[in-house]
């Protein structure tokens, strides 16, 4: 008995030794970021933002992979597929865990138990905006004329489930309205399809919607959060018109199952020591109008369990269906 103790001991101790070699020589190989959408989106940028850091700071290429499709399908069954060693890392958007489980009955993923959570990354304000030639000039004068044109207006999406169609649906939920949906692989080409006229109007992050919005080619018309912000304070908040409304989306950062601790201690610590630099705060988060997230392996994965029931009751309640 006593030695069997002493052998388990000696494993325990050898298994805790190897964990942390392979912490200290990490990086060995170049550092995937997987994005779930097209170049040019939030996923992309925050994805490039993060390599860009790991190289200067290790010293190891750091490349961002884009695999748009299935409404982040794609990307998380590549992760989730991919050996825990830390060199395969996924930008998550929050319809990966809290929508898609709803949507789908087979997913190729689990989202509890397919991932190593690292670190929450950002919240993002949504932008209602609109193509300058849609009439409506407000908030007010689009439920008007969807009331008086049912399913006629139609808006971008980032994929069946992404936060830019169950934002919208959340409106037509509480605005008693309804809009069609275009559904694309992304934000980007979603705006671009605005910008072009395509479409008539979308939600996307406000700060990709910005420059568009100063140089006149959409209307930035209303702000997703609970009221307006200090950076535009002449922007309303949609809830000033449908009361209780809020269109925000979040992003973390996620490894494949079965990651050791002390690599996610390692890859969590640079991720909020970039968050926490002030001049990443003022380059990139206030730019971009961004609130960081950057916290605990723990807290983020409390803040997914948060995040599904609510939105798996507004998917049931509209009775949304991936066709």
């Amino acid at each position: 008995m006593e030695k069997a103790m002493v052998a388990l001991l000696t494993l325990g101790l050898l298994g805790a030794g190897a964990a942390s070699a392979t912490a200290q020589s990490y990086p060995s190989k170049t550092i995937t970021v997987v994005s779930p959408a097209s170049a040019g989106g939030v996923t992309d940028t925050i994805g490039r933002a993060l390599a860009q850091r790991f190289n200067k700071t290790w010293g190891q290429q750091a490349v961002v992979e884009n695999k748009p499709g299935a409404n982040n399908q794609l990307a998380a069954e590549y992760v989730a597929n991919a050996p825990p060693d830390g060199h395969t890392l996924f930008v998550a958007p929050d319809g990966t865990f809290v929508a898609n489980p709803s949507l789908y009955p087979k997913l190729p993923y689990d989202p509890y138990k397919s991932f190593t959570p690292i670190s929450g990354l950002m919240i993002i304000n949504h932008g209602l905006i609109f193509h300058p030639a849609f009439p409506p000039g407000n908030v007010k004068e689009l439920l008007e004329l969807a009331k008086q044109k049912p399913g006629t207006i139609n808006y971008g999406t980032f994929g069946i489930g992404s936060s830019g169609h169950l934002n919208m649906v959340l409106l037509e939920t509480m605005a008693g309205v309804k809009f069609q949906a275009v559904h694309y692989k992304g934000a980007a080409p979603a705006m671009n399809d605005v910008v072009a006229g395509h479409i008539q109007m979308g939600f996307v992050s406000v700060g990709s919607a910005l420059p568009q919005a100063k140089g006149g080619t959409l209307k930035l018309v209303a702000m997703g959060g609970k009221k307006r912000i200090p950076q535009l304070p002449d922007v309303p908040a949609v809830a000033e018109t449908v009361p209780g409304f809020e269109a925000v989306s979040w992003f973390g950062l996620f490894g494949p199952a079965g990651m050791a601790p002390e690599l996610v201690a390692k890859i969590n610590a640079e991720v909020r020591a970039l968050f926490a630099d002030p001049e990443f705060q003022k380059t990139y988060l206030d730019r971009y109008l961004f609130q960081s997230i950057a916290g605990s392996p723990d807290e983020l994965m409390s803040f997914v369990k948060s995040e599904e029931p609510k939105w798996r009751k507004i998917i049931e309640d509209a009775k949304i269906k991936v066709e």
